[in-house]
């Protein structure tokens, strides 16, 4: 069972900076998708950013050159910097992991979500 726990989040100025940190607990295999995700009020949950295998990482474009994705292997843990923050950036995130795993001789698909951290951007 792999469970993930999001911290990090709080209340931040606009144009401050936050990181939100992600620790993966259980067997996650080395070929994986993390991302963190976001949900503000009364939208859609949307895909900020993801890395891939640790190494490989993308952002939406409301967020390339401001927020940076990181995984550290040895702590099993999985970061967001985010800086130059709005208001528009004020949302629950969440963490989440995606990977390929074979129990029986049956490969299947599976995910993880964390619990949320919000983020409020606000003067």
């Amino acid at each position: 069972q792999v469970q993930l726990v999001e911290s990090g989040g709080g209340l931040v100025q606009p144009g401050g900076s936050l990181r939100l940190s992600c620790a993966a607990s259980g067997n996650i295999p080395s070929y994986h998708v993390m991302g963190w995700y976001r949900q503000a009020p009364g939208k859609q949950r949307e895909l900020v950013a993801s890395i891939t295998n640790g190494v490989t990482s993308t952002y939406t474009d409301a967020v390339k050159g401001r927020f940076t994705i990181s995984w550290d292997n040895s702590e099993s843990t999985m970061a967001l910097q985010m800086s130059s923050l709005s208001p528009e950036d004020s949302a629950d995130y969440y963490c989440h992991v995606s990977f390929l795993a074979s129990i029986r001789g049956i490969v299947d698909r599976y995910n993880y979500w964390g619990q949320g951290t919000r983020v409020t951007v606000s003067s």
